[in-house]
Formats: structure tokens, sequence, C-alpha cells
């Protein structure tokens, strides 16, 4: 038996792979190829867009997929939400579904676009949005380069963001947030109610899971003398608690812990100075909790 695992084409492709490199599936992709192998007999993927993947979900094409809770949204898909994955093209946070109008426009705000034009490629989020709202203007669909459309195509855009720099190099400013979005793991309902796929489901999104955790984590090892312990415990923020073996000598242990990657640098100097010798900083694939 096999789980078929539909896997984003385009922005969230290589990141998407990355990540499941570290929580253990290797993917091997062809620049010609739809169909990546990997390295796991029970698995096997197919490279789609990410908007279309919520649909072939749902219609039981795949077992399961990565895609943007966007497109589930858009799409108004029955399937079933396995778990959230935050992950994007250049980081590990949301993104961002945003109104935005060039920066000599009028509009200050949603209410300013009655009657006016607005761009996007999410049709349905954005009528939502402005029905909510209590607007009616004319969404039409973008097929692409939707950032330059405002002000001489239309009066308005509503196009996804991860860091904004790309909507002020084409000098647009942000009215509101319409939509926050990240990746997810969602399955096939049918799929989702078979043993073995929804086990096979749950053991990688745990392993995902750890990934992600990994990533801003690195593991220390040191040895230090017994009677330094308390001191060199007191500077580490560990994980739950350090583990602590014993060496050869009587006098030395061994303290092994989990710290965030991002305070390592200012740990490992007062470390060194609380008598700790031997310092490895090594990094992690995968942390479960």
């Amino acid at each position: 038996m096999k789980l078929k695992l539909g896997l984003p084409k385009g922005s969230l492709q290589d990141s998407t792979l990355n990540l499941l490199s570290k929580a253990g599936f290797h993917f091997s992709v062809s620049s010609r190829s739809y169909f990546p192998s990997v390295d796991d007999e029970e698995l096997e993927g197919m490279l789609i867009r990410a908007q279309e993947l919520p649909r072939y979900v749902e219609d039981g094409i795949f077992d399961a997929a990565l895609t943007g809770y966007d497109w589930i949204v858009e799409n108004n898909v029955d399937v079933v939400s396995v778990t959230d994955l935050v992950y994007s093209k250049q980081s590990m946070r949301k993104v961002k579904w945003v109104l935005a109008v060039h920066e000599s426009s009028p509009v200050k705000s949603v209410k300013d676009l009655e009657g006016k034009r607005i761009a996007t490629e999410v049709v349905n989020i954005t009528n939502a949005y402005l029905a909510k709202h209590g607007v009616k203007a004319h969404v039409e669909f973008s097929w692409g380069a939707t950032e330059v459309k405002t002000p001489d195509l239309v009066d308005a855009i509503v196009e996804v963001t991860e860091t904004g720099s790309s909507l002020r190099a084409n000098k647009l400013r942000i009215v509101d947030v319409v939509l926050e979005s990240n990746t997810k793991l969602i399955a096939n309902k049918e799929s989702w109610a078979d043993p073995w796929k929804r086990e096979k489901i749950e053991n990688l999104s745990m392993l995902l899971h750890g990934a992600i955790n990994a990533g801003t984590k690195v593991g220390l090892k040191m040895n230090l003398r017994k009677s330094d312990l308390q001191r060199v415990v007191a500077l580490i923020p560990a994980l739950r608690k350090p583990t602590i073996s014993q060496l050869a000598d009587e006098e030395w242990i061994a303290l092994e812990t989990i710290i965030d990657e991002n305070i390592v640098r200012g740990i490992i100097p007062q470390l060194k100075r609380a008598g700790a010798e031997g310092i490895i900083e090594y990094p992690l694939n995968k942390v479960i909790y």
C-alpha cells in the first residue's frame, strides 16, 4: 500500500522538500518531471501547484498534501486539517494576503473601494472580505504581476506578502490584512478513515513538526568537573533537563543539552568561563516534544 502525497510546485517547493529531507523523507526531483522519487516505498509524491492541491485532496486524487491555508479557504473544500506547519518560501513564519494600493492613492480604508476595481489571485477570499465590510467592488482574477497593476489598471490589489519588500519596491502601501496563512498538512476524509493511511499521515506530521522544531535549535555537548556543575547548569536554558553522564575520571562528567540557536553564541563563552571544556555545538534534524 502507498500513500499518495501532493507536494506544492512553485514558491513553496524548495522549502517543502528541504523540510521533508530534515524529517527523513528524501525526494529527488528531475527538472522535467512532476513525479519525484523518494526513499520511502510507502510514499508516492507528485508536484502540483499549491492552489490546486486542496481540490485534488477533496476528490481523493491525493491521500494527503502540503498546501496553504489560503488555498483551502479559496477553494472552499471539505478536507481533514491534520496540522499547521508554519513555514514559507523564505522564513519560518506566516504569510499575509494584504489589501494594497499605490502610494499615491487616496484610498485609506476598504470603505474607500466602493465601486472600484481590485485585482487578485484569491477572488473568493477577497469577495468574502469585502462582504464582511459591506463593500461592493469589482474583483478580477489576476494571472500574475499583480503588483504592477495599480494605479493604471486597477484601484487596488490583494496580494500575498512575506516580508513586504516586493510591495515596497513597487511603491505600494498596505491598507489592511485580508488573511493570514501558513502551510498545512491536509488529508482526504476517506484516507483519514483508513487506519494504515491515517497512521502514515500522523507519522509524517510528527516528523515534519520535529524538523520545524529543530530549525531554531542546536545541540551542545561539554565536559566539566562535578564541582562546576551548578554554575554551568545555571547558564543553560535547557529544553527539559540536561543529560549528565559520568566520565572515566571520577571528578569529571559530560553534559548534553538543546538550546535556541540565537542565544548559543552568548552562552558558550560563559560556559567556558564557568569551567566547561571540550564544548561541541551540532545541528539538529528533528526535535520531537
